[in-house]
C-alpha cells in the first residue's frame, strides 16, 4: 500500500514540475518581449534627443581639466 501512495506522489510531484517549468518559461517569454520593448522605446528616445538623453554627465574621471594645480618651474 505503501508503495502505490508513493507512487502517486511521484506522479503528482513530477505533473507539479512540469507546470512549474511551463510557468517559468512563460514568465521568460513576457520578460524578453517586455525587454525588447524597452530597448525599442529607449532608442526612439534616443533618437529624438539626438543621443542626450539617459547619459550621465560627468561619469567620466580623470577627464583632462586640473582644479587647483599650477605647474612652476623651479630655479
Amino acid at each position: 500500500m505503501g508503495a502505490v501512495v508513493s507512487c502517486i506522489q511521484g506522479v503528482f510531484r513530477a505533473i507539479g514540475n512540469v507546470l512549474m517549468a511551463i510557468v517559468n518559461g512563460i514568465a521568460s517569454i513576457c520578460m524578453a518581449i517586455i525587454g525588447g520593448i524597452a530597448s525599442v522605446f529607449n532608442i526612439i528616445i534616443s533618437c529624438l534627443t539626438c543621443g542626450k538623453a539617459g547619459h550621465r554627465k560627468g561619469g567620466h574621471v580623470g577627464s583632462g581639466t586640473r582644479t587647483g594645480h599650477s605647474r612652476t618651474s623651479r630655479i
